[in-house]
């Protein structure tokens, strides 16, 4: 080679090299990464969902486990969460990140004209499919992106939608203890690689069953916490006897809060209206009213301006902030108490001391939420958030790809440890473990950088060097651009 080719080799004219070579890169080192990915896995996640666990409960008694995950994770101090703020509502809605009226779970308690059938989650018909496949749940994600779900009764996670089960999970029963459940969850993901769960879902029923029989504002509510806080030590326990809590990331959350609730603050619809003209959909403090053929007209006239403490809506004047108006299994017309009070047929009905369904907007409807792991930033406080954006946020840590959603990672992505890159895998790599392919390639691409650089240098000696000064410019400069060189 000639001194002044050195010379202009070594001024930076072998840039279209290094452009060439970043293009090259991934081919020769695709065995690499591949081993990579197989070595270190994917992230694993564990959502976990106390039902009724208000936000303002850990100031309430001694926490020490939910403070141990404060101090070591992430706190969020009010979560708004989705109207209505019932139970399956908001648990398919942390899985799918969308609204009821789009994950069509509008209620525990629906009537489909389309299907003409009801759902109740007191009844086997909540393990009918046609309920739940409006929405993609996060279980059936991550299985068609390559990775493995485990659900201990989290609900509609024992239900087969678009013809997937997650890959372990419980069907549900109220009787099985939390510890056991929690061992089976550990046990999925302390499986063999192959068979390890990535993603796990765990529900608990309390403090919402404690919450509706006693009120929030009992004191025999205080044990109810203190119990919750020493069931989250045992899963913590647990998690590391399996040698995993450092590697799985733990969302601690909750579907709604609860309120008191009190029998001087009753509503009795037949003082108002005849049930012949209705029919009764859903349960207080959010009622789905049904009118018999031509009587929408007659039943609203007779509701609206009924009670102080009821607000009256026809379907289409719901107001637009609640997201809770398109979809055929929200009723024609949908009655919401005050906070505090209680909408009953009459006195005859059963009366709770607890509940909650009101508008997502009150403090009392709203969960707690806190989160830690190595995805997550460290002793860090964030005012508020949506419950929708828990799902882009999972989807991230997951490394999948989110479905559409109503929620936005941008919104929580303050939360965690490193700043999100836009693109992320869709599925596991996978080698076999005889396969030479990856040594070929890696070969063939050293030996196409080889020919490329006898070839160069034969060509470019051959010409002046203006000519060389004058092409280098034209050629490297959009090329290390789109490199970002």
């Amino acid at each position: 080679m000639s001194c002044t080719m050195l010379r202009w080799l070594l001024r930076g004219g072998c840039r279209p090299l290094v452009g060439l070579w970043a293009l090259l890169l991934p081919v020769v080192s695709s065995h690499g990464l591949q081993q990579d990915a197989l070595t270190e896995g994917r992230p694993k996640l564990l959502l976990v969902s106390f039902d009724g666990f208000r936000w303002d409960y850990v100031d309430r008694v001694p926490m020490p486990n939910f403070f141990s995950i404060m101090n070591d994770g992430v706190m969020v101090k009010q979560v708004e969460n989705i109207y209505i703020t019932k139970t399956f509502p908001n648990h398919y809605t942390l899985v799918t990140g969308l609204y009821a009226e789009t994950h069509g779970i509008v209620a525990n308690e629906m009537f489909d004209p389309v299907l003409n059938r009801s759902f109740s989650i007191e009844t086997e018909t909540m393990y009918d499919p046609q309920w739940w496949e409006e929405a993609v749940p996060l279980w059936v994600s991550i299985q068609k992106a390559g990775g493995r779900s485990g659900a201990a009764m989290w609900p509609g996670s024992d239900v087969k939608i678009r013809g997937v089960f997650p890959n372990q999970f419980l069907r549900y029963n109220a009787s099985v203890p939390f510890e056991t459940r929690v061992e089976r969850i550990i046990q999925w993901f302390s499986a063999p690689k192959e068979e390890a769960v990535d993603f796990g879902v765990l529900y608990w029923e309390d403090p919402d069953k404690s919450g509706h029989l006693l009120g929030p504002q009992s004191l025999l509510m205080d044990a109810v916490i203190a119990g919750i806080d020493e069931k989250l030590g045992f899963l913590m326990n647990e998690l590391k006897k399996a040698g995993i809590y450092e590697k799985v990331n733990l969302i601690v959350t909750s579907d709604h809060g609860m309120v008191q609730l009190s029998p001087d603050h009753i509503i009795e619809l037949d003082e108002y209206v005849s049930r012949d003209l209705y029919t009764w959909v859903d349960k207080s403090p959010v009622v789905g009213i049904l009118p018999k053929e031509g009587k929408l007209d007659e039943v609203y006239s007779k509701l609206v301006d009924a009670n102080p403490n009821m607000m009256v809506y026809k379907k289409e004047s719901i107001p637009a902030h609640f997201h809770y108006q398109h979809n055929s299994r929200i009723m024609p017309i949908l009655l919401e108490a005050k906070e505090g009070w209680t909408i009953m047929q009459n006195r005859s009905g059963t009366f709770l001391l607890g509940n909650h369904g009101n508008d997502n907007t009150l403090p009392s409807m709203h969960p707690v939420f806190i989160a830690r792991g190595p995805a997550f930033r460290q002793n860090y406080v964030k005012s508020f958030m949506r419950s929708v954006d828990l799902y882009p946020l999972m989807c991230h840590i997951l490394s999948i790809p989110a479905l559409p959603n109503n929620g936005s990672l941008s919104n929580v992505k303050d939360l965690l440890l490193r700043e999100p890159t836009p693109t992320v895998p869709s599925a596991r790599l996978r080698v076999k473990d005889n396969s030479y392919a990856p040594l070929v390639g890696s070969l063939m691409g050293v030996a196409m950088v080889l020919g490329f650089l006898v070839v160069f240098i034969k060509q470019v000696t051959l010409k002046q060097l203006p000519s060389l000064k004058h092409r280098r410019r034209e050629m490297s400069q959009p090329l290390l651009q789109d490199l970002h060189l």
